[in-house]
């Protein structure tokens, strides 16, 4: 069994990570719905990936918005008939001291939580009419642990709760067959890091993983294709893997 002919739902899918999964879920042959904030970004994902609009579907929205959360999963299971996979990988990322954190900044985080949580709650309802399925959900290696020239107080707070929720959902969808694990990758060269510096900045970063160079897109899709294919990982729930080059192993210093 592939994730061939299958449903894939997939949050933050109009740049970066998110629209590099949906172009390999849709050469594997599923079928794929699309979210993000950005209605043009996600039509020029679909269109590029499918021009025919045959297997692909988007909806634009806030997915913190459990009106938005619920209709995503409900343009999946109108159109393609449910939903198999869920890629929770809407995301933001600030880098801020501590003292100079806001509300502002706390709910932003709390906002997004609230999307990874309302989406898998629908999409788990879908899934159980199909008799089970997967939710993977991106997560951060800032949540294992701190980084001193990244102070990231607020993210960290935030995908580790995603990390307790994937661990807490597993245990509760295993009898359904639903599989849920996450992805936490270290320094991955997408548009959300555009924040941090210009590319000769963030090129700096490769030092920081002991296999010598950021990630990119591709070396994160390869882990959610793995973790989508029951046939490849149909024994994995609740498990958070770094895609990190390296970095939880320890200082190659």
């Amino acid at each position: 069994m592939s994730i061939k002919g299958k449903t894939v739902v997939i949050t933050g899918g109009g740049s970066g990570l998110g629209a590099d999964a949906a172009e390999a879920a849709h050469n594997a042959g599923a079928n794929i719905v699309l979210n993000g904030r950005d209605a043009s970004k996600l039509a020029g994902v679909a269109s590029r990936i499918d021009p025919t609009g045959e297997r692909i579907s988007y909806l634009a929205g806030d997915i913190g918005d459990p009106i938005i959360a619920e209709s995503v999963i409900r343009t999946a299971a109108e159109r393609f008939g449910g939903v198999d996979v869920l890629y929770n990988n809407a995301g933001i990322f600030g880098i801020k001291r501590f003292a100079d954190v806001t509300r502002a900044d706390l709910f932003e985080y709390f906002n997004l939580m609230a999307g990874y949580f309302a989406a898998s709650q629908y999409a788990a309802t879908e899934m159980q009419k199909r008799g089970g399925g997967a939710i993977i959900n991106v997560g951060s290696i800032w949540a294992m642990q701190g980084v001193g020239v990244t102070p990231a107080t607020v993210p960290s707070m935030a995908k580790g709760g995603i990390h307790a929720l994937t661990r807490a959902l597993a245990i509760e969808l295993a009898p359904d067959k639903i599989r849920v694990n996450a992805i936490a990758p270290a320094v991955v060269e997408t548009p959300l890091l555009e924040s941090l510096g210009s590319a000769d900045q963030i090129a700096t970063f490769n030092g920081f993983h002991p296999l010598g160079r950021n990630g990119q897109p591709r070396d994160i899709t390869s882990a959610f294709q793995f973790l989508a294919d029951e046939a490849l990982s149909g024994w994995i729930t609740g498990v958070i893997l770094p895609v990190d080059g390296g970095v939880m192993a320890g200082s190659a210093a």
